[in-house]
């Protein structure tokens, strides 16, 4: 192994406790090249998060991050001019790797064409996207479902196309079900969103953003401006709720997709099955305890992980036995589905 990739491996466990688990799981190709995307992922979302940074500022970065990424930009140049702006709200290990851009980024430009395509697309969608959302976000929410399902491909839908193209090089066998997987991988990228927009709701709301949206909530009437962590409405309950119903629909989206991977690639399997898993309970929590007011109280614990990832494991090559698993986890989900949003 190369300094850089000790140094990646290394980087990927501050900035990501799951990723840090889930990643290693891939065969080494791949789990070499995911773990750089993911880091690259990261580095477009701290510039997107930075709250001491102008909505130009951001743009700026963004744009000249996307051309370090092709390499026509140099790395460490964006990586000194950006670190000393950082503000204490950015983690440590955020502004260490902004300052190690160049041995994340000399690792990128080792990847075959296809790769690097994939990682490039996947990073010039996500910083333009995220760049639009920023610069119009409030409190009041997003204006309907429509600009919620946009806001999780930028996110997160179009990670699930780069993942699928990187899986389809990677395998001639999966790559015979790509245009399937394609279509799924959107799907699949929502539910994960999806999760993490409901469990961050007011973690959200103190940065001064809000991505649930106000029409589903005004159907029920009521007004995403009253969200208060004090005063739980019933009323909000019931269309987080319907936001569950919806995101069932993905995560079964999501069990498809895993079970046209070949049974064989386990470590494949592993790394999606584990995602699904853990965004279930998290959701399963958030449906029992609507109420809450922050993420912690819905987070799953330690152990959760710990049993999603062993019952994952156990069950990783039976599609039959992954199909009732889901079926048992998700009853409650199922139940909330509201017909006329099925994708």
């Amino acid at each position: 192994m190369t300094d850089d990739e000790v140094y990646q491996n290394l980087i990927l466990q501050g900035v990501s406790r799951t990723f840090a688990l889930t990643i290693p799981q891939l065969p080494p190709v791949l789990c070499k090249v995911i773990s750089n995307a993911y880091l690259l992922c990261r580095i477009a979302d701290t510039i997107e998060d930075e709250p001491n940074l102008t909505p130009t500022q951001k743009r700026q970065f963004s744009q000249e991050f996307i051309q370090v990424v092709a390499g026509e930009s140099p790395p460490n140049v964006l990586g000194k001019a950006l670190y000393p702006l950082l503000s204490d709200s950015t983690l440590v290990a955020e502004k260490e790797l902004i300052l190690n851009m160049p041995r994340v980024i000399r690792i990128t430009h080792r990847f075959t064409p296809n790769q690097r395509t994939a990682l490039h697309r996947c990073v010039r969608i996500m910083a333009e996207g995220m760049a639009e959302f920023q610069q119009n976000s409030s409190l009041d929410g997003l204006k309907d479902l429509q600009e919620m399902d946009r806001y999780c491909y930028y996110v997160a839908g179009v990670v699930g196309e780069m993942l699928t193209d990187l899986f389809c090089e990677y395998s001639p066998h999966i790559a015979q079900h790509k245009a399937e997987l394609q279509k799924l991988a959107v799907s699949f990228g929502q539910a994960l969103q999806m999760t993490n927009i409901l469990k961050d709701i007011w973690e959200d709301r103190q940065r001064g953003a809000c991505w649930l949206p106000k029409d589903v909530f005004a159907r029920l009437d009521f007004d995403l401006k009253d969200l208060s962590p004090a005063h739980y409405n019933p009323n909000f309950g019931k269309g987080l709720a319907e936001l569950i119903g919806i995101a069932y629909t993905h995560l079964d989206n999501a069990l498809r997709y895993i079970l046209l991977i070949p049974p064989d690639e386990k470590g494949i399997r592993r790394f999606c099955l584990w995602a699904l898993g853990m965004a279930i309970l998290t959701l399963r929590r958030i449906l029992k305890q609507r109420d809450f007011r922050n993420g912690q109280q819905v987070k799953i614990s330690r152990r959760l992980v710990k049993i999603t990832i062993l019952i994952s494991n156990i069950t990783t090559r039976s599609n039959t036995s992954l199909r009732l698993l889901f079926f048992l986890l998700t009853r409650e989900m199922n139940d909330l589905r509201n017909p006329s949003h099925s994708h």
